[in-house]
């Protein structure tokens, strides 16, 4: 019997469900269940064909026993080793080299002293930083957030360079990325789910976070559902996530990917609202399954994306995999179920002073 588990903390919905479909198929030999760890033991087995993770990027402990359970043969969705490799400042890097529009976006050093750290640790990093040059390129208004954050925890949203000098102080060992406000005509969110399965959902993120999903506006038309759903495709294919989301600001008819390092994204009945949660269950529990099947044991069972393949061959990034789409069923802006299939393929502060000067 191979067994899928589900690794999730504080969410109710999705995890309940996602089991409860998979047992209802009645699989041969594929059964369901919350994951349990009683024990970890380097080299040992936890006994699951497939985990999928909703949880390790909140507690270290558990992303380290899913590296543990890959290294037996597990099927860990998404890559744990990827997962903590990977942050939204390199997703930004990625997509300009794949040619996917996305804001203008800079990195900044955080505003405090990391732990266990002196001025002596940054020796190579200039200040005051070429502000100006930042300003310039990237302009106001502007947003402030974690490289490596989720969700809208620490997001700022700057006014000007006064307003930045006020916000940056709060930010303390946080490493931020100061980001380009794309003031847009039209928004997505878009799960994408084994690379292959996408949902594209129209979304208001000025909403209360109850609303976001009744955004009031008429159905896309096609040709930009088209592009959207090629750049999540992409996207996804080049990182290598099993499970995710990606989310578009449409301005001027060009869709920017805003945000795209989303692995545990919401899947909730009571935000995303019934039809995306019953098409995020039932995807989600046939993906689990298919992977079941191939999976097999004392090998390696994880996605590894394009990106981390084509380094390791020692190819050019842009030689991108072609994609055909065999299926797309497109109702009220929503791409359902994409079946698609790869052809062959010197201080330690960094804040700026009150008045900020050129370099």
């Amino acid at each position: 019997m191979k067994k899928i588990g589900i690794l999730f903390g504080q969410e109710n919905t999705f995890p309940h469900a996602f089991v409860d479909r998979i047992n209802q198929k009645g699989e041969k030999n594929i059964s369901a269940e919350f994951v349990r760890i009683d024990k970890m033991m380097q080299g040992e087995p936890l006994g699951y064909s497939v985990i999928v993770d909703r949880i390790s990027q909140d507690v270290p402990f558990y992303r380290a026993s899913l590296k543990n359970a890959a290294i037996t043969g597990t099927a860990v969705i998404n890559n744990p080793f990827w997962w903590s490799a990977d942050e939204k400042f390199f997703n930004n890097a990625l997509a300009v080299k794949l040619g996917i529009p996305v804001p203008k976006t800079v990195l900044l050093p955080s505003k405090d002293h990391p732990a266990s750290t002196t001025d002596q640790s940054f020796r190579n990093l200039a200040f005051p930083l070429d502000w100006e040059a930042i300003f310039d390129y990237v302009g106001f208004p502007a947003y402030m957030k974690p490289f490596d954050g989720g969700g809208w925890r620490d997001v700022y949203k700057i006014r000007d360079r006064e307003d930045l000098w006020d916000k940056f102080a709060q930010t303390h060992q946080l490493v931020m990325l100061l980001q380009e406000e794309i003031i847009f005509d039209d928004y997505f969110r878009c799960y994408c789910i084994g690379g292959k399965h996408v949902r594209i959902m129209q979304y208001e993120p000025r909403n209360p976070f109850h609303l976001r999903y009744e955004h009031g506006k008429a159905p896309a038309a096609k040709k930009l559902l088209d592009k959207v759903q090629d750049y999540v495709i992409k996207l996804n294919q080049y990182l290598g996530y099993d499970f995710n989301t990606v989310e578009f600001a449409v301005r001027d008819g060009v869709p920017y990917a805003i945000d795209f390092c989303n692995p545990a994204p919401d899947a909730d009945v009571n935000s995303v609202g019934q039809d995306n949660f019953d098409w995020v269950v039932e995807t989600a529990a046939d993906y689990a399954i298919e992977r079941a099947k191939a999976q097999k044991d004392d090998r390696d069972n994880l996605t590894w994306g394009e990106y981390v393949k084509t380094a390791a061959a020692g190819k050019p990034l842009i030689a991108a995999p072609k994609i055909k789409v065999k299926k797309v069923d497109v109702s009220l802006g929503t791409v359902d179920h994409a079946i698609l299939e790869e052809a062959k393929p010197k201080k330690a502060r960094t804040a700026a002073p009150k008045k900020a000067t050129k370099k």
